[in-house]
């Protein structure tokens, strides 16, 4: 069994129910404010989680779907605890890591998407610009209308991270495209508000759109439905989400928090984890774009060969692609 702590309540019976002895190996991973199944951010964290688990036999703890007050309570707990390696998933959690990692100089944490600086914290970045080049580019090469779209969810550096390269991937192939920007929200929230997602989606349909790239997490359903209700495009993110709705997500810019999730505690198992910041993108698989089974009909040859060489230029240093942090 794996151990989910999803309310305070659960989080202290379970805790204390599953108090393991030191000599156990003990992860946790925490997500973020989206469920592990959102089909994006979250879900691919979790299934690097599974990866280690059928691989190593070790289950890990869970924590979702509580404050963030409790979560910090709840790793806290796991900390005191002789907790080995806790992960988690998102930039709010800088603050209660580096709050730990000083109480708790034993305990590994990684976290994702932002940098902390401590010899017991490992931080992973992602050149989500980088991903988001090559779906722009295949937005920009799929239009008939001569508009795009984007919908991001909170309006936070890394969602402006993947817009700015979905804006430069799309100008590299055509310099005056128009290109629509949104985002759901300020808070949290705007990472599970379909109904959001399905709005503004349409409201760029309306505009002239005829591919919308959705980073928005589980609020990008809502763009997913909107696009195939109209007959256009819809790109997905994080996940390879293409197998959602085949024949309306023209691709996905993968970002892989599996593999960081799956480093992390396997590293930790085996005595190989190190702090400081590990930084993902094209030349590392860290980021990329999908082509499967669910889109290849929607790619055709000269498409995918122009991606190709684009992405390798990247990796060459050839094409430049600014972040935005």
């Amino acid at each position: 069994m794996k151990f989910k702590l999803a309310t305070w309540l659960a989080t202290i019976l379970l805790l204390l129910a599953c108090t393991v002895n030191a000599a156990e190996f003990k992860a946790a991973v925490v997500y973020g404010s989206s469920s592990k199944f959102d089909k994006s951010f979250s879900q691919s964290a979790f299934e690097g989680a599974e990866r280690f688990r059928k691989e190593t036999g070790v289950d890990y703890f869970e924590i979702e779907r509580a404050s963030l007050s409790q979560r910090e309570e709840a790793m806290r707990k796991l900390a005191s605890e002789g907790a080995d390696i806790i992960v988690a998933l998102g930039f709010y959690y800088a603050a209660i890591i580096e709050k730990l990692a000083k109480e708790f100089p034993d305990t590994k944490f990684t976290i994702i998407d932002s940098v902390v600086d401590l010899p017991n914290v490992r931080s992973v970045t992602f050149k989500e610009n980088e991903g988001s080049f090559l779906v722009g580019m295949a937005a920009a090469l799929t239009t008939k209308s001569g508009t795009i779209g984007f919908i991001g969810g909170r309006d936070v550096p890394v969602i402006r991270n993947f817009g700015l390269g979905y804006l430069q991937g799309a100008n590299y192939v055509n310099p005056d495209i128009q290109i629509l920007y949104d985002t759901i929200g300020t808070t949290n929230s705007a990472w599970n508000n379909p109904d959001k997602g399905y709005e503004l989606a349409n409201f760029q349909f309306e505009e002239g759109a005829d591919v919308v790239f959705a980073a928005a997490g589980g609020s990008g359903a809502g763009v997913f439905k909107a696009a195939k209700e109209a007959d256009k495009f819809a790109i997905g993110v994080d996940s390879n989400q293409n197998y959602l709705q085949p024949g309306t997500i023209l691709t996905s810019m993968v970002k892989h928090v599996d593999v960081a999730v799956y480093h992390a505690f396997m590293d930790a198992k085996n005595g190989s984890w190190s702090g400081g910041i590990q930084v993902m993108g094209l030349a590392n698989d860290g980021v990329g774009w999908a082509l499967d089974e669910h889109n290849q009909n929607l790619i055709s040859d000269e498409i995918l060969l122009k991606i190709e060489e684009a992405k390798s230029d990247i990796i060459d240093g050839k094409i430049i692609v600014q972040s935005y942090q």
